[in-house]
């Protein structure tokens, strides 16, 4: 029988973790209950990671994926710059309310890792690459619709997570009455994102996708 690649092998675990956490919390997710989860032995999980802040750093990092992937897709080129980004925070808010756990897990993994002595610098690590991850879709944005910002990319991208941890965090706690209380919330940070943006007049159409005539989608 072929051996599974490691990369794979991680994988599995990571997101055999992410259920096991979202489950039954990160304090009583243990090496034993994680490898289970994922079918393997414990001597796989220990080849697999050599520390439970490996595993924790795959974790954050899987989680990110899985809402950015639905994110970049979502702020394909639209009609204007306004309604991409629209789109974009429209996806996430409802890959929150999807995945409500995943979510509630991230701020779980924050709290354990800066309680505990040698995880701080996975807290650290995550709110980093949070921030990474959204310059890199602004970088995106720009690649498509050519515009300027009046302030730093990084500074940009740093609010931005700031300010979607927070919504986040709200409507894990409040709910989301029947799906309306995101429309003026997404509506807001849409408008306080684009009053960053120069040089292009805010209705103009986004760049359209290579060898689109002017009609095209």
């Amino acid at each position: 029988m072929a051996r599974t690649p490691l990369p794979e092998r991680r994988r599995q675990l990571t997101e055999a973790a992410i259920r096991v956490m979202t489950r039954d919390g990160v304090a009583r997710a243990t090496t034993r209950s994680i490898s289970a989860e994922a079918g393997v032995s414990l001597s796989v999980f220990h080849y697999c990671f050599d520390s439970k802040q490996a595993l924790f750093e795959s974790v954050i990092t899987a989680i990110t994926d899985h809402y950015v992937t639905v994110v970049k897709e979502a702020i394909r080129p639209r009609p204007t710059l306004r309604e991409t980004i629209r789109a974009g925070f429209e996806a996430y808010w409802d890959h929150v309310r999807a995945h409500p756990g995943e979510h509630m897990l991230t701020y779980e993994l924050t709290q354990y890792a800066l309680r505990q002595p040698g995880f701080g610098h996975l807290a650290r690590r995550q709110y980093e690459l949070y921030g990474e991850t959204y310059a890199e879709l602004i970088e995106g944005l720009r690649g498509t619709a050519a515009f300027d910002l009046s302030v730093p990319v990084p500074v940009l991208a740093r609010y931005l997570a700031a300010m979607t941890d927070g919504f986040t965090l709200s409507l894990l706690v409040l709910g989301d009455d029947g799906g309306t209380a995101g429309v003026p919330v997404v509506d807001t940070i849409t408008e306080m994102i684009t009053a960053h943006v120069v040089g292009l007049v805010e209705d103009a159409p986004a760049a359209a996708p290579a060898g689109a005539g002017p009609g095209g989608p």
